[in-house]
């Protein structure tokens, strides 16, 4: 999942590789920095808009192998989960997901994960690379304020981090047709939000229904040694290998948030339009590590709100401006805008005064220096396509 901007501030030397940088390399792609490794940016020829668009009408394999993969077990795992994030984990159905986010003590974004349960003492976790440094020191701290606290005396929590296992994503509407002829599992039975073990060609991984463009696919989490051997079987024809460009614009189009230009550590989900990550239950009764913060907002009201915009003339970029049309008073900042492969205009994600966040309000974006009018517009821009049976 293409977290942060295509940059970093790690130099070349230094930059970390995932199992598949020989497998790159090999496959003509063109490697930048990104969150401290060195990742696939287009392949060969092929340029960003027409990876794009084999996605969005065929399939797409994307190496995000670079994302934190992490196990937590113990006899208190769900309620020490629920202490970490506010997610309502003790009544997920086992092998289901969801959403969630991580929360500072004042209620504000530390990180956006995927979190599996495989049962009431296991759970897998997924986050992102570019918050490595700030996550896992977190985790530690929190579980060993956790184990040595009453409640973990009742059984402690460990934490497993995959190092260097592979994760793939296989993205696009032949996603499914294609993975089908490598597997016995009959995939119509993971919808999506779930995931199995599913035996593919001899390797039995860990599959889950779902990913970062808003089609229908899967992301496939691999042992060191059977990752090279998964990515040859899973990038074949009709199957293109595709790099951070095209995930980018993809997951914008979904109206999927960045972190690092969309979410920060000074953002409540409830300004973020994440707010439904947290289940009514959790809000009223607390007992999450940030609680108190997002009460405070429930109650006063967010002060900004993410919305999607779509601009006229040039493409707004992170950073643009947002004015009032009539009065010219500063509104709102873009965090993330690209011209829609899809859509075929420019389409923009940001952070915009409560009171102006309605769908259909005109507005003014600064690009380069001039006004262009602005329309705010519902997300996803493109209509989300996952496989709920």
């Amino acid at each position: 999942m293409l977290r942060r901007g295509l940059a970093t501030g790690a130099g070349k030397s230094e930059l970390k590789r995932t199992p598949l940088y020989d497998f790159h390399h090999e496959n003509g792609a063109k490697m930048v920095p990104f969150a401290g490794y060195s990742m696939p940016l287009v392949y060969g020829d092929v340029g960003q808009v027409a990876s794009h668009n084999h996605v969005r009408s065929s399939a797409g394999l994307f190496d995000v192998s670079h994302m934190v993969q992490s196990n937590f077990r113990g006899r208190t795992a769900s309620e020490f989960m629920e202490w970490l994030s506010p997610s309502a984990l003790k009544s997920l159905d086992p092998y289901h997901s969801t959403l969630s986010v991580l929360l500072n003590e004042n209620g504000g974004i530390i990180d956006d994960t995927i979190i599996t349960k495989h049962s009431n003492e296991a759970y897998y976790v997924v986050t992102n690379a570019g918050r490595r440094d700030r996550d896992l020191p977190w985790f530690q701290a929190k579980l060993e304020e956790w184990n040595l606290s009453e409640r973990g005396k009742e059984g402690p929590v460990e934490l497993e981090i995959l190092e260097g296992w592979g994760l793939l994503a296989l993205q696009g509407p032949e996603a499914a047709s294609y993975l089908q002829t490598l597997t016995s599992f009959d995939l119509k039975r993971l919808t999506f939000g779930t995931s199995a073990f599913v035996p593919i060609e001899g390797f039995n991984l860990h599959v889950a229904r779902g990913g970062y463009t808003g089609e229908d696919g899967f992301e496939i989490s691999i042992p060191p040694s059977q990752t090279v051997d998964v990515a040859k079987l899973l990038s074949k024809s009709p199957v293109q290998l595709t790099g951070l460009g095209a995930r980018d614009s993809l997951r914008l189009e979904a109206g999927m948030c960045l972190y690092g230009q969309d979410l920060n550590e000074d953002i409540s989900p409830i300004e973020a339009g994440l707010a439904w990550v947290i289940p009514k239950e959790r809000r009223e009764a607390g007992g999450f590590i940030g609680a108190e913060g997002v009460k405070k907002v429930l109650k006063e009201g967010p002060s900004k709100r993410r919305v999607g915009l779509t601009i006229d003339g040039a493409p707004a970029r992170q950073g643009a401006k947002i004015f009032a049309p009539s009065s010219g008073e500063l509104i709102g900042t873009v965090t993330s805008g690209i011209p829609s492969p899809t859509l075929g205009k420019n389409i923009a994600m940001g952070y915009i005064k409560s009171g102006w966040h309605k769908k259909g309000t005109e507005v003014e974006v600064d690009v380069r220096s001039k006004l262009r009018k602005a329309v705010l517009t519902s997300m996803p821009f493109v209509p989300s396509k996952y496989w709920r049976g």
